[in-house]
């Protein structure tokens, strides 16, 4: 009698302990529309369960030898279906070339819908144009000081808001079927540990990025009440220990993804050290644990994919041994023949990526669970 009581006790904390962390599982957004809510669910159980949502950049956008066909992606041509995640850029709504900004924002709107509307996650990174100057995004090409311009006070601030107000127009565009804002994972500011972009290291201070990060978040969500947003945190890969990843972190208020970049520990001309990688990722995991946050590899990838059994003996093991949620792919570009990480059915690489996405733990979009459709919810 004694054993059957502790029992019950014992599965009625368990039962109570779960309705409790079902209350607390929210984004950081406490206003976060009902969609986006259902998605960083889904997002944390399918982490919780050791299953990872597959994606790729523009993967519905173009392909290696094709462009602009809505129900194509090289991963479907390969495996049946499409990727359950897709990423995008925010890029061309701040392009200084008119035409090209608005054919774009049209063309970005309808593969958000489309991608919605199959049931797919979206996410977008912004490769933005500087603020001060209008010039590129790349330090190299346009060695110009911007983050002390574009905070409160500064010169620029102005321009910067009109930015952000140019997202928000283009999310007021991104509705579903029923007019309800379409959520979408948001990577501002990423690789922010290398030198290679105006926000990078080199060009900022750590207490001048944390406060563009939260002036950011803080005026898309406050100043213009836009709900519909996960807000993901991504390093490159420079980072050794726990300490250097969090760095720059903003803070638990301003992030609902921890992420990594991470192409320099595969590439033969990079460390080529998947072990490096793996203690990488482990510390992004074990940190988003700890806070209670979903874990991803937010951009990864070999070009060219020259080991043919680098997604099931080198990716594979990295990604399905850690509570992760999304591991998402570079793009397969139209226009340089080279530029590519996804294989296509006449590659060397074709059977294993088959094979790696066959796994029980990867989750493309034909076999994910009504991500939009949360238990939790």
């Amino acid at each position: 009698m004694k054993k059957q009581f502790i029992f019950c006790a014992v599965l009625t904390m368990i039962i109570l302990g779960n309705t409790l962390c079902a209350q607390h599982l929210f984004p950081v957004d406490h206003k976060a529309t009902k969609e986006t809510v259902t998605l960083y669910r889904s997002l944390l159980r399918t982490q919780s369960q050791g299953k990872v949502f597959l994606g790729q950049q523009d993967a519905l956008c173009y392909g290696r030898y094709w462009k602009g066909n809505p129900d194509r992606s090289d991963i479907k041509e390969v495996t049946g279906s499409h990727p359950a995640l897709l990423g995008l850029d925010f890029q061309p709504l701040t392009h200084q070339d008119k035409a090209y900004r608005e054919s774009e924002t049209k063309r970005l709107v309808k593969v958000v819908k489309d991608m919605y509307k199959k049931g797919g996650i979206i996410t977008f990174s912004w490769h933005m144009a500087n603020p001060v100057n209008g010039g590129s995004y790349e330090w190299k090409n346009n060695p110009q000081l911007a983050v002390k311009e574009i905070l409160p006070g500064g010169r620029s601030n102005a321009i910067y808001q009109s930015y952000l107000r140019k997202i928000g127009d283009f999310l007021s565009q991104c509705k579903g079927s029923n007019e309800e804002a379409i959520p979408i994972i948001f990577r501002p500011f990423h690789e922010f540990d290398g030198d290679w972009f105006w926000w990078g290291k080199g060009h900022t201070s750590p207490e001048e990025f944390i406060q563009l990060w939260r002036y950011t978040v803080a005026y898309l969500r406050e100043d213009l009440g836009i709900h519909q947003l996960l807000y993901a945190f991504s390093p490159d890969c420079k980072f050794q220990t726990r300490a250097e990843y969090l760095a720059q972190y903003p803070g638990d208020d301003y992030v609902d993804v921890l992420g990594m970049d991470n192409y320099w520990d595969f590439r033969p001309d990079g460390a080529n050290d998947p072990s490096a990688a793996a203690l990488k990722m482990e510390i992004v995991s074990t940190i988003a644990q700890e806070k209670n946050k979903i874990a991803a590899l937010t951009e990864t990838g070999l070009e060219g994919i020259t080991d043919p059994k680098w997604f099931t003996q080198v990716l594979q093991p990295i990604i399905t041994k850690l509570p992760l949620a999304y591991c998402m792919l570079w793009r397969n570009a139209d226009d340089i023949p080279t530029h590519y990480y996804v294989p296509t059915n006449d590659h060397h690489a074709a059977a294993d990526f088959k094979e790696f996405c066959q796994s029980h733990a990867i989750i493309l979009l034909n076999n994910s669970t009504l991500i939009y459709n949360s238990a939790l919810k």
